[in-house]
């Protein structure tokens, strides 16, 4: 049975509002995140997915819809860098992360464990939380529906060195494959940079979708724009 939390993204837009430092949007305070949730969720947005404790706080006290909450962080001897460690866990859970999602690749772990005991592990110490499977293959999201993820999406496709080559836009034959040999919920993400990327997305039987970069980052934007640009 579908938790109630994951029914209410069925069929629905979930977007990205996230700044990293060194980034245009990035502010230490926050500030800026939690209106680009109000836009998001204005043009019709179920749920945010949100990077950082003071992006996630601001957003959950403005707002009551789910948030997909990832703390990311670069820690050396890991290739990940989504929600890599359980102190990152414990952060999103203590600041009410409705979903946690975390990088489920099959990639080195700094602490020698594998994914599969890091799971373990999150479950053992959080049984209700509700987690969403970051992944960049078939084999990666057969795995993760196996540990008993509850979303898995496409996040990572095109981010790993084994799957950098494989598509320049949004993996559609992925998104087919894990819909059809997984049995759960699948969310499309990464590289949706159209209007017509979702719908295509949606005609693979996905679940619910992230769309991120290409509505609440403007620089990657511009960049888009300024290489269309006659030299």
């Amino acid at each position: 049975m579908t938790h109630p939390m994951i029914e209410q993204l069925k069929g629905k837009l979930v977007i990205s509002c996230q700044a990293l430092p060194g980034e245009p949007l990035y502010r230490e305070e926050g500030g800026v995140m939690v209106l680009m949730a109000k836009a998001a969720l204005e043009a019709g947005a179920v749920a945010i997915r949100a990077q950082g404790i003071t992006d996630i706080k601001q957003i959950k006290a403005a707002f009551d819809v789910p948030i997909i909450g990832i703390i990311k962080r670069n820690y050396e001897g890991y290739d990940s860098y989504i929600t890599t460690t359980m102190k990152e866990i414990d952060e999103l859970v203590e600041v009410g992360s409705d979903i946690i999602a975390l990088d489920a690749t099959l990639r080195k772990r700094g602490d020698g464990s594998t994914i599969n005991e890091f799971v373990q592990a999150i479950k053992e110490k959080y049984p209700h939380q509700l987690l969403m499977a970051d992944i960049s293959t078939l084999e990666e999201g057969l795995n993760a529906a196996k540990l008993g993820f509850d979303l898995i999406g496409t996040t990572m496709n095109g981010y790993t060195p084994y799957t950098q080559d494989e598509t320049e836009g949004p993996n559609f034959e992925l998104m087919r494959q894990l819909v059809e040999q997984t049995g759960k919920p699948i969310v499309a993400e990464g590289k949706i940079h159209t209007p017509e990327d979702l719908a295509k997305a949606f005609e693979q039987g996905i679940y619910t979708a992230v769309v991120g970069g290409a509505i609440t980052r403007p620089l990657e934007i511009a960049k888009r724009f300024i290489k269309a640009v006659p030299q």
